[in-house]
């Protein structure tokens, strides 16, 4: 046998990843670009879903209500996702609801003040009108560390090997919203996984007119099938004899959303009364927002990575936290039921279809913001049973975790301080939120129960956050231990280029300001 050559045996570190026909900054054509467009709002109907029919049913709110709040919630998602996709950090990324804020959420709705209302609707208006002047006050948290450009500051501590963990955990830490849910239903679940895996993967080669239709389309073509032979079990009866759990899960039309949707309905800012404002929610609120930002930030390297750009420089992540407070105080303007963060599921759809075209995600957004004033139309696609979703989450996020886990090139990983910052960082991002999980499952209440209600929401939410607590360690271990001559195998001289806006020419780019509006707003 001959020998081996070194370099087969290795791969030189790549700040872009590769393999993708259309980046960051290149286009399909328009009949590809809707297409995709259109499977990226399908996957974004999972979570603007999903937390309202948490939350609004808690409030006090009517099927009708729900509906109003999803189509509220979709509208805010196309707008913010447009804003952050043209003067934010330009990547391809969907902005829509976070499960962050669901905690600070809760002990809002659980106020005695409002707990005490007996009519419904009004406890649910004044619900709202609570978590709208939180939302409105916690907002200026984000708009003050972006525009200021402090948390572009703070991002000087991040290296591969602190950011890599943080990354991974993003997806690592919704395992919970993976299989879990797909056995709820595993005869809906299960082949969506086996089908979407199978043609985005085994089948990804074969082409129509020279176009891979299977890999860029599966997500479409899976729902479709698999929505269709949900709707024929329900049809048949099934589920007639089932639980009441299955059902909900199984059955195509058990959301009650297309019944209880307007026909056209036009989201508004205040449209549910003026807000309301306490310092004690709006400082548990915080907590929320803080999370957030982090997991934003994390999203925001993991989309650079799969739309094959470079890592966003600091002025950018500032200028994208920036505008995403802007988000959340649009968020409590309309009255979403919740904050924003990315998308993670979609960050992941970018690798899955290796499409990371910023037209693609701003087509996404002109689809959520058309549906949601369509009222019937949006809750027809918004009636897919989230089973479906759930098996889509598991390919989606898993390729998220690894896209963070793939920084680590950028490091020396035979030194025993990298392994044990990486190491430490990913067990403690996913053990200390699953012990406050375990914990308020069992007593309906998160291990911080003091009298200081926004103590608690600040303890609870932050540690209920794997990316959150794999940065508090990671960060933390990255710039204390052994930190003298170790910038070499932390990976900074492959960052270090991309620090400032002109530290790398691809910068300008990827992430200057459409409309010539650099001349005017020049990277600090």
């Amino acid at each position: 046998m001959s020998e081996v050559k070194p370099e087969e045996i290795s791969h030189p570190a790549m700040e872009q990843l590769q393999g993708f026909e259309y980046c960051i900054d290149s286009n399909p054509p328009w009949g590809e670009a809707i297409i995709l467009g259109f499977q990226h709002y399908i996957l974004a109907l999972g979570t603007a879903v999903m937390i309202p029919t948490v939350l609004v049913p808690m409030m006090g709110g009517s099927d009708g209500d729900r509906v109003r709040v999803v189509q509220t919630l979709l509208f805010v998602t196309g707008i913010n996702t447009l804003l952050q996709s043209l003067f934010g950090t330009r990547l391809p990324t969907v902005i829509g609801g976070s499960y962050a804020f669901v905690i600070p959420i809760m002990a809002i709705v659980q106020d005695s003040s409002l707990a005490a209302i007996t009519d419904n609707h009004e406890r649910f208006l004044q619900s709202m009108r609570a978590i709208q002047g939180a939302l409105i006050v916690s907002s200026s948290i984000q708009i003050i560390l972006g525009y200021s450009q402090l948390w572009g500051i703070f991002s000087r501590f991040f290296s591969p090997v602190g950011m890599a963990p943080v990354v991974a955990l993003l997806g690592f830490g919704l395992f919970e919203r993976g299989f879990p849910v797909v056995g709820r239903c595993v005869e809906v679940g299960l082949p969506m996984l086996i089908l979407f895996v199978v043609l985005s993967q085994y089948l990804k080669n074969v082409q129509i007119k020279d176009i891979p239709v299977l890999e860029r389309f599966s997500l479409f073509i899976c729902i479709a099938l698999v929505w269709a032979y949900a709707q024929i079990l329900t049809s048949g009866g099934a589920y007639k004899h089932s639980s009441e759990i299955t059902q909900i899960n199984c059955r195509t039309d058990r959301a009650n959303l297309i019944s209880s949707a307007p026909w056209i309905k036009i989201p508004y800012p205040l449209q549910w009364g003026a807000p309301t404002f306490s310092a004690g929610q709006s400082f548990g609120m915080v907590s929320a927002v803080l999370v957030s930002l982090i997991e934003s930030t994390a999203s925001y390297n993991a989309a650079a990575r799969l739309a094959s750009a470079t890592p966003p420089p600091a002025h950018i992540l500032s200028r994208g936290i920036g505008w995403q407070g802007i988000g959340i105080l649009l968020s409590g303007l309309f009255g979403t039921g919740t904050g924003s963060t990315v998308s993670v599921e979609n960050v992941g759809l970018l690798g899955s279809t290796r499409i990371g075209s910023r037209r693609v995600i701003q087509i996404s957004a002109a689809f959520m913001i058309f549906f949601s004033m369509l009222g019937k139309f949006g809750a027809l696609f918004a009636s897919i049973p989230f089973t479906i979703f759930a098996a889509v989450y598991c390919v989606l996020f898993g390729l998220v975790a690894a896209v963070g886990l793939s920084f680590l090139q950028f490091t020396n990983m035979n030194s025993m301080r990298n392994l044990f910052i990486v190491g430490v960082s990913i067990f403690l991002g996913l053990s200390v939120p699953e012990y406050f999980f375990r914990y308020s499952m069992a007593a309906q209440r998160g291990p911080a129960h003091t009298k200081a209600g926004w103590f608690n929401d600040y303890i609870n939410t932050i540690f209920s956050s794997p990316p959150t607590v794999g940065l508090m360690v990671a960060v933390f271990l990255d710039n204390t231990l052994e930190v003298k001559d170790a910038a070499r195998d932390r990976g900074m001289p492959a960052w270090v280029p991309f620090r400032s806006f002109k530290g790398d020419s691809r910068n300008e780019e990827f992430y200057s300001l459409p409309f010539n509006l650099n001349r005017f707003f020049p990277p600090s």
